[in-house]
């Protein structure tokens, strides 16, 4: 049986930039051993599979793989895979609900003049504040000193609406380009409440670099060694959450376009909104465009 698959660079308006995601379409019949498989053939941070949903009510079942573990719900997927499918519609459809490991995730599809230009996902779980690290462990996690770790508004911390990450904010923007990830730091820190993954950002964002308020780097385990994500929804999704639950918004929603993979040479945007009622987070949004590059089909016979 012929595979069709489709791949798009996620948070971008322009080809090979933001994050690349292969989607596999009409995933059904296929195997856990034979899409974890296909994933780390593809060797993108992210694969996703589309089978038919168990809820009719739904729209697909998304299964989403690195290239060493499945995952219970990531944000570029689902930016991406939303993407996909509304641009193969006939009519491309206002919303796409998705039943994944962590939860149901609603996409909401964007469209100009009848075509599809973004889509935006609403992380599945509220946010969980969970282990903090001190200065120095997290600074260690990245090649720097602890005076290059700004605690004023957070400690860094285990933070997850859906999948966790380290998030660590940097006094500068000079010391995120500078961050580098040590093996050795990492080792002895993951995992941690089931993190294995730290997302670090500076509000210390130069002109050239507006409109966006946070530039950000993402660095988590790859197919051999440490790996660095030049966009990563689910983190970014967590962060926007924890800023606004640090905020003193009583209702209302946070704003924030957050850079990343600009110092990897494919740089993203990712906007994001948290609507807040009666002083606590009500829900989490993160969007972007999408760019599609490549398509085809391959045929499982004799793998697996």
């Amino acid at each position: 049986m012929q595979r069709r698959y489709i791949t798009v660079d996620v948070f971008t308006d322009r080809a090979f930039g933001g994050n690349p995601l292969a989607v596999v379409l009409d995933a059904g019949g296929m195997s856990t051993e034979q899409m974890q498989a296909i994933a780390t053939e593809f060797n993108y941070s992210e694969t996703t599979f589309v089978l038919p949903p168990r809820d009719s009510a739904n729209d697909a079942q998304v299964r989403i793989f690195t290239v060493n573990r499945e995952l219970p719900f990531a944000g570029h997927p689902n930016v991406g895979t939303g993407f996909v499918l509304a641009t193969l519609a006939e009519k491309p459809p206002a919303r796409l609900l998705f039943e994944e490991g962590a939860g149901l995730v609603p996409v909401e599809i964007v469209t100009e003049r009848g075509k599809v230009v973004s889509t935006e996902f609403t992380a599945p779980q509220p946010l969980k504040r969970m282990s903090h690290l001190s200065a120095e462990q997290a600074a260690a996690l990245l090649s720097l000193s602890a005076s290059d770790v700004r605690a004023d508004r957070h400690p860094p911390q285990v933070i997850s609406v859906g999948l966790s990450f380290v998030a660590v904010e940097l006094a500068s923007r000079e010391a995120l380009r500078r961050a580098r990830p040590d093996a050795t730091a990492f080792a002895k820190t993951f995992p941690c409440d089931g993190s294995d993954a730290v997302y670090f950002y500076t509000r210390d964002v130069p002109a050239d670099e507006k409109p966006c308020d946070l530039q950000a780097r993402m660095v988590h385990p790859g197919a051999s060694g440490l790996s660095e994500d030049p966009a990563t929804g689910s983190a970014t999704a967590a962060c926007a959450a924890l800023l606004s639950d640090l905020d003193d918004i009583k209702d209302g929603e946070l704003r924030l376009k957050i850079g990343q993979g600009v110092d990897m040479g494919r740089p993203s945007l990712l906007l994001t909104r948290v609507r807040k009622k009666d002083g606590a987070v009500a829900s989490i949004h993160v969007g972007g465009g999408c760019v599609k590059i490549m398509e085809g089909t391959f045929r499982l016979e004799g793998i697996l």
